[in-house]
C-alpha cells in the first residue's frame, strides 16, 4: 500500500481536529483545502466523501471520514506516535472517544438548535439529557488526567476539541474541570502548531 497521506479539510471546520491529529502523529502529509459551496461538493471530492463534508483522510488507497474515526485510524496506523494505549488498556480510550463522538456531539448539536428532549422521551436518545451528559463527563475528568487514564491519546484530541468549541459557543458550561482540561490539551506544541497553520489558511481565504 502506498503510504502517502492526504488531508482534505477547511480551516474553519472539524478539519481542525484532524490537522491537530496529524501534527501529533509526526507523519508527513499533504493538504487539500476544500471550499464550502464549491469544491467540497464537486464530483471529484464526492468520490472521496459522498457526504460532501470535511475532514477526510486518504492513506494510500484507504479513505477514512469522520473526525473520531480518523483519530482512531491514525493512532493505529502509526503506533510509534503513541496516540493509542496498548490494546489491553484501551477500555477508557474507546469509551471516551466514542462518548465524545456520540453523546457529546449529539447533545451539543441539539442544544445549539434549541431542542430539549421531553422528559418522557429521554430514553430515545443516547445522551439522555444534556445535563446528565455534562455531569458524566465532569465525573470522568475529575478523576483522571486524560481520556485514556494516565497518558495523552488521540481520544484527547477529539474530546478537547469538542469541549473548546462548545464552550465557546455557549452550549457547554465553562465548569472548572472542563476549562482546565481544554487549556492543558490546547497548550500542546502540536496543537499550537496546527492552530497556527489553520489560522493562517483561514486569513488567506477570507482576504481572497
Amino acid at each position: 500500500m502506498r503510504n502517502d497521506l492526504v488531508l482534505y479539510t477547511h480551516p474553519m471546520s472539524r478539519g481542525r481536529i484532524a490537522r491537530w491529529l496529524m501534527e501529533e502523529s509526526g507523519q508527513p502529509y499533504t493538504t487539500e483545502i476544500l471550499e464550502f459551496g464549491s469544491t467540497i461538493k464537486s464530483p471529484e471530492y464526492l468520490r472521496i466523501n459522498p457526504m460532501g463534508k470535511v475532514p477526510a483522510l486518504r492513506h494510500g488507497d484507504v479513505v477514512v471520514t469522520e473526525a473520531a474515526a480518523i483519530c482512531a485510524y491514525v493512532a493505529d496506523a502509526f503506533p510509534e506516535a503513541g496516540l493509542a494505549p496498548e490494546p489491553k488498556e484501551r477500555g477508557s480510550y474507546y469509551r471516551w472517544l466514542l462518548f465524545a463522538a456520540g453523546p457529546i456531539e449529539q447533545s451539543c448539536v441539539t442544544k445549539a438548535l434549541g431542542f430539549d428532549v421531553p422528559e418522557k422521551q429521554e430514553g430515545l436518545v443516547g445522551y439522555g439529557t444534556h445535563g446528565r451528559m455534562l455531569d458524566t463527563l465532569e465525573g470522568m475528568l475529575s478523576t483522571q488526567e486524560y481520556a485514556a487514564g494516565e497518558r495523552f491519546s488521540a481520544a484527547d484530541i477529539y474530546l478537547a476539541a469538542q469541549l473548546q468549541w462548545n464552550m465557546m459557543m455557549g452550549v457547554v458550561q465553562e465548569r472548572d474541570v472542563f476549562v482546565d482540561y481544554s487549556q492543558r490539551m490546547h497548550q500542546r506544541p502540536a496543537c499550537v502548531r496546527a492552530d497556527e497553520i489553520d489560522n493562517e489558511l483561514a486569513a488567506k481565504l477570507q482576504s481572497s
